[in-house]
């Protein structure tokens, strides 16, 4: 299962100037100016700005690191997600986080049969009313292990779904926002998925696969890797005191 390492570590400016952006957690919004990295803050949120050698001036990476102490007088990082990545149906909004331990959560129902995830990503479908999640999965089925049934998967769908903010889960019991789907694809489609970036310019030593897609090209390659699709068979609680509870 791909997830963020949960040790934490030093970004130190070897081949680069490394600058912070302040990040509120909890909307995701700039809250002040640039940060060198001797003024970062412990328990605070910032999206990485590098200065390269080679050109790049104050070019933001798009993730964003969590500093969770300071070693010898640098700061200790953790990585927390990729910034501005979203689902939207209605007034839902879902980001990298949220989604991230959704799957966490689903993935746990196909270890028993020797399965893991080896790559996600997502986007909306708003083609059918109403719009749903769709979640691109891409699995490693250990030796000695087997293919989850269908009904594992539509499980998966709702697990994931329970992990998701009140407002979706209200948008699913009042049907603003449908069922949401989960697309199993072939093995090595996130490496094809890789090769075509590539090929339009992206860096093979900084290339990430998106947790979020929109860009046509993408999706026709994703869906012509589709193995098997799964539906969320029930509606999720919307308790918004839920989550507490768990």
């Amino acid at each position: 299962m791909c997830k963020p390492k949960e040790v934490s570590y030093t970004i130190m400016p070897n081949m680069y100037y490394c600058e912070f952006i302040p990040i509120e957690e909890s909307y995701g919004k700039v809250t002040g100016s640039l940060v060198d990295l001797a003024d970062v803050e412990v328990g605070k949120e910032y999206e990485l700005v590098i200065t390269t050698y080679s050109g790049l001036c104050r070019y933001r990476v798009g993730d964003v690191f969590l500093v969770t102490s300071f070693h010898n007088a640098a700061p200790q990082f953790r990585f927390i997600r990729r910034k501005n990545c979203l689902l939207s149906i209605d007034s839902d909004k879902t980001d990298e986080s949220e989604l991230q331990k959704g799957v966490e959560y689903a993935s746990e129902l196909i270890k028993s049969y020797g399965a893991g995830i080896v790559e996600y990503t997502s986007r909306t479908d708003t083609r059918t009313i109403p719009g749903h999640y769709v979640i691109y999965w891409e699995l490693l089925v250990k030796e000695g292990g087997r293919w989850p049934e269908k009904e594992v998967f539509d499980k998966c769908c709702i697990e994931m779904e329970e992990e998701l903010n009140s407002v979706y889960r209200q948008g699913r019991a009042s049907d603003i926002i449908g069922p949401l789907e989960i697309r199993v694809l072939r093995s090595g489609a996130f490496e094809e998925l890789m090769d075509y970036a590539i090929s339009r310019g992206a860096s093979i030593n900084q290339y990430k696969a998106p947790r979020c897609v929109s860009f046509p090209p993408i999706i026709e390659l994703l869906d012509s890797r589709v193995v098997s699709t799964h539906f969320s068979q029930g509606k999720p609680q919307w308790c918004p005191q839920r989550k507490d509870m768990k």
